[in-house]
C-alpha cells in the first residue's frame, strides 16, 4: 500500500503558443458546454445529472469530422463515451463500468483570448451506494487551438481513506470511430518505437499515438503521460478502438509479472495526476506528436 499527499491543489500555468491561432471559447446551453476553436465546434462537454458520468461527445478532428464513437446504440462497451475520466475499484466501486455514479457538481470556464489556452474547471463527485461522495475530483482541462487538451486531475477523499485498486479499467479514456481503429487498418505507435496495440498495450511510455482514417483523411489521437505523476502510467490500447491511460494496474497491465500496488489516499490528503490528449491531422510524424508532447510538458508545470 502507498499513500500520497498533495498539500496544495495546483492548477496549470499556461503560456500562449501562437498569436495567429484562433481563440478557444465555450458556450453553455443547459447541461452542455460546447468548446469552439474560432467559429468551428470542437467538442461538447455533457454534464447532466441524469448521466452516469460527465464526458465529451461528440469530438471533432481539425477537418470538422466527428471522430468519437456515437454514444447511441454502441456495438459493445456502452460505457465508452467520447472522452471521459473514470476508473474501477475505487473503494471497490466500479466507476469505469458505470456501476458507480460520477456526478458533475460545477463547471467554470475561462476564455483566454490571445493569452493562452482556455480552460474548464470541473468538480465531480464520485458517489458511493448511499449517494454521498466517496472522493471529489477537481480537474482543470486546458484546450489549445491545435487541439491539445491538458488534464490536471486532483482526487480528494471525503469521509475517510480512498483506495484505488489494481485494474486495467481506467483512467482517462477515448473511444474512436470504427474506421480509425486498428481492426480497420489504423496504426499505433509509442514514443519508444513500439508499434501496434499488441506491443503498446500495458507499456509505459511518454506517449502513444493512434491514427487511422476518418472520412477519407488520416487523423490521430495521442495520449500523453507526465513525468511528475507518482508513477509512470500504462496504456490500455485495443484494436477495436478503446484508448486509455492509467497509473493504477501494475499487476493487471503486466499480466501478473508485477505485483498489485493499490494506492491509498488518506482523508486530508489528495492525489494529483496530469495527462495530455492531442487530436491531429496525419500520422504521428505529420501530426508533430513529439512537438505537441513538448508543448504539453511546457504547459503542465
Amino acid at each position: 500500500m502507498k499513500s500520497f499527499a498533495t498539500t496544495t491543489l495546483l492548477l496549470f500555468t499556461f503560456t500562449a503558443v501562437s498569436f495567429a491561432e484562433p481563440p478557444v471559447t465555450f458556450e453553455r446551453q443547459g447541461d452542455q458546454i460546447t468548446v469552439k476553436i474560432g467559429d468551428a465546434p470542437f467538442a461538447v462537454y455533457n454534464t447532466s445529472k441524469e448521466l452516469p458520468k460527465p464526458f465529451f461527445s461528440p469530438v471533432r478532428d481539425p477537418n470538422g469530422t466527428i471522430i468519437s464513437r456515437p454514444i447511441e446504440n454502441p456495438e459493445d462497451h456502452k460505457h465508452h463515451k467520447g472522452i471521459w475520466v473514470s476508473i474501477d475499484e475505487v473503494n471497490d466501486i466500479k466507476f469505469w463500468a458505470e456501476a458507480g455514479k460520477i456526478e458533475n457538481v460545477s463547471v467554470a470556464f475561462h476564455d483566454s483570448g490571445d493569452d493562452g489556452p482556455s480552460s474548464l474547471l470541473v468538480v465531480n463527485h464520485w458517489q458511493g451506494e448511499d449517494g454521498k461522495p466517496v472522493v471529489i475530483e477537481t480537474t482543470t482541462i486546458g484546450v489549445f487551438p491545435n487541439r491539445l487538451m491538458t488534464y490536471d486531475i486532483v482526487f480528494t477523499p471525503v469521509a475517510g481513506p480512498v483506495t484505488f485498486g489494481d485494474t486495467k479499467e481506467g483512467l482517462l479514456g477515448f473511444r474512436m470511430i470504427n474506421s480509425m481503429r486498428e481492426k480497420e487498418g489504423g496504426k499505433v505507435a509509442n514514443a519508444d518505437g513500439k508499434r501496434g496495440t499488441a506491443e503498446c498495450w500495458g507499456q509505459q511510455s511518454a506517449w502513444v499515438d493512434y491514427y487511422g482514417e476518418a472520412e477519407g483523411k488520416i487523423v490521430g489521437v495521442t495520449l500523453m503521460d507526465h513525468p511528475g505523476n507518482f508513477r509512470p502510467s500504462r496504456y490500455h490500447v485495443r484494436d477495436y478502438g478503446l484508448f486509455s491511460i492509467s497509473p493504477f494496474g501494475e499487476k493487471a497491465y503486466t499480466k501478473g509479472a508485477s505485483g498489485a500496488e493499490p494506492v491509498v489516499v488518506e482523508k486530508g490528503e489528495s492525489l494529483r495526476l496530469r495527462y495530455g490528449l492531442y487530436i491531429h491531422n496525419g500520422d504521428t510524424l505529420e501530426g508533430q506528436v513529439a512537438e505537441a508532447y513538448k508543448q504539453f510538458l511546457s504547459a503542465a508545470k
